[in-house]
């Protein structure tokens, strides 16, 4: 098997670790535009050898695991030079664009679109983990539209890696993204500004916060270059998931502004129920 993986961060890197762990007889082959990332790539033994996208024409797999902006660019580029036997799957978390960049790509049919929902905060070759896909939901959006011989190669695969499969189509998850995926992250980002804003002692931060701020604001540490391109592509939903947010932030402000503790109480007791749904005690896992 050859893999060859365009991008050499968290998520390539810890799907090159589990193809690893899974196929030890591949071959993967690291594409990256930071030589830097590429050489310790090398050094953690998750690719074998460094490539240029000119050199893919015998990839089983190739992997696009690069910043959702860069992905348009190249996701076209690399459709362009593949052979009958490939398959290429991104894994970014918005699927309307790049699924309209290659709509009417004479290679579209070798292309799924996919969302493996992990991930940290943390960036770069070091962050990649061997599991961090495993017993984790990979969303395929418009899987009709890839060639039957190759989604079942994809599908083994990804089964392989211990993923469950969810599909559905590339504008509902763009939507159920901006309220499980982009609003939390905004929130992270927007409560760190707030604290480091307000609180000028750095000293202050470090030995108050206590183990509530510093989960809550995990997420604050994630990538902006990474980042800014997922809201810029998903600006619509983004937006609309906000407008509730800071609704139910307002109402929650006035409920404390009028000492209607009573509510308050209300609120955050009907909201404790959320963790019945992140337990999946409410539902079954598909």
């Amino acid at each position: 098997m050859k893999v060859y993986l365009i991008g050499t961060g968290l998520i390539g890197g810890s799907l090159a670790l589990a193809i690893r762990a899974q196929h030890p007889e591949a071959h993967i082959l690291g594409i990256d535009k930071s030589e830097s990332h590429l050489d310790e790539a090398l050094q953690l033994g998750f690719i074998d050898a460094k490539a240029t996208i000119n050199n893919i024409e015998e990839a089983d797999f190739i992997i696009l695991a690069v910043p959702v902006d860069i992905g348009l660019v190249i996701l076209p580029e690399v459709l362009n030079k593949i052979s009958l036997k490939t398959l290429v799957f991104d894994v970014g978390s918005t699927k309307a664009p790049i699924c309209e960049a290659v709509e009417k790509h004479i290679n579209r049919s070798h292309f799924m679109a996919t969302h493996p929902i992990a991930g940290t905060e943390f960036s770069g070759p070091k962050a990649a983990i061997k599991d961090l896909f495993y017993n984790k939901t990979n969303i395929i959006c418009e899987i009709e539209k890839t060639t039957i011989s190759l989604q079942e190669k994809g599908l083994e695969l990804f089964k392989k890696l211990g993923m469950h499969i969810r599909y559905m189509n590339p504008q509902s998850h763009d939507k159920h993204m901006a309220y499980v995926s982009h609003l939390s992250h905004i929130s992270s980002f927007m409560l760190g500004k707030t604290v480091i804003e307000k609180e000028r002692e750095e000293q202050d931060i470090f030995d108050l916060a206590g183990s509530g701020f510093e989960s809550t604001v995990r997420l604050a540490k994630s990538s902006p270059a990474m980042w800014t391109p997922i809201f810029k592509q998903n600006k619509k939903q983004v937006i609309e998931s906000l407008e509730e947010y800071i609704e139910n932030l307002s109402h929650f402000k006035q409920l404390i502004e009028t000492e209607n503790y009573e509510e308050v109480f209300k609120e955050m007791q009907n909201t404790n129920r959320i963790k019945e749904i992140l337990n999946g005690t409410t539902h079954k896992k598909e």
